[in-house]
């Protein structure tokens, strides 16, 4: 095999893993396991609204959220909505940034974080099935289980604490939106944060 039909391939693939899921459509299912070995599975939360958050706790873009208290006060915030809140994270084994579940554990107490569930991914396989490329990487998933919002979290793009305040929050927006049974007016944002460790 030539080495052009191999990097064709090799874009394909690439395309493809950051293809699957498309806002307007049924958002993939999945199942991962929580850091307690519980299986939680996407399509047993139907009929809630349900926010995936891909995260990395070593990314300076996701300690802006998580020091500045943002991405807890959104969690607590939305969990008495009806609203369930997944953290992913896609940190292969090897890399740096990778934790231990009870290492996960002893972070998240320490940031008083409040996902419901905490989700790693290291094969990334769930991440690439939604194509998420950056930590954070926000989706917002319908009742209905359509995907009504990817992006970013905000129009900020920094790694300024500062700028939580001033910022437009689009996942807010997003969930506002989608709970007043509106359609989402902004529902595809570019991403901005770290690149996701995968393999």
């Amino acid at each position: 095999m030539n080495i052009r039909l191999l990097a064709a391939l090799a874009m394909l693939s690439a395309t493809q893993a950051f293809a699957a899921a498309t806002v307007g459509k049924p958002a993939p299912d999945f199942t991962l396991t929580d850091l307690d070995g519980k299986a939680v599975k996407l399509s047993d939360f139907k009929g809630r609204h349900v926010v995936l958050e891909w995260h990395n706790h070593a990314c300076p873009f996701v300690m802006k959220h998580y020091d500045s208290g943002n991405m807890q006060s959104l969690q607590n915030q939305y969990d008495a909505k009806d609203t369930v809140w997944l953290s992913i994270n896609s940190t292969n084994t090897g890399h740096q940034d990778y934790l231990s579940n009870e290492k996960n554990k002893a972070y998240l107490a320490a940031k008083k974080a409040a996902p419901d569930a905490y989700l790693p991914d290291p094969d990334g396989k769930v991440g690439s099935e939604y194509g998420a490329r950056t930590t954070p990487h926000m989706y917002v998933i319908n009742p209905a289980g359509t995907l009504v919002y990817a992006g970013a979290i905000d129009n900020k793009r920094s790694t300024n604490v500062a700028d939580v305040k001033t910022a437009k929050n689009f996942l807010v927006a997003s969930l506002e939106e989608s709970k007043a049974g509106k359609p989402v007016s902004n529902a595809s944002t570019t991403p901005y944060g770290c690149s996701v460790k995968y393999r």
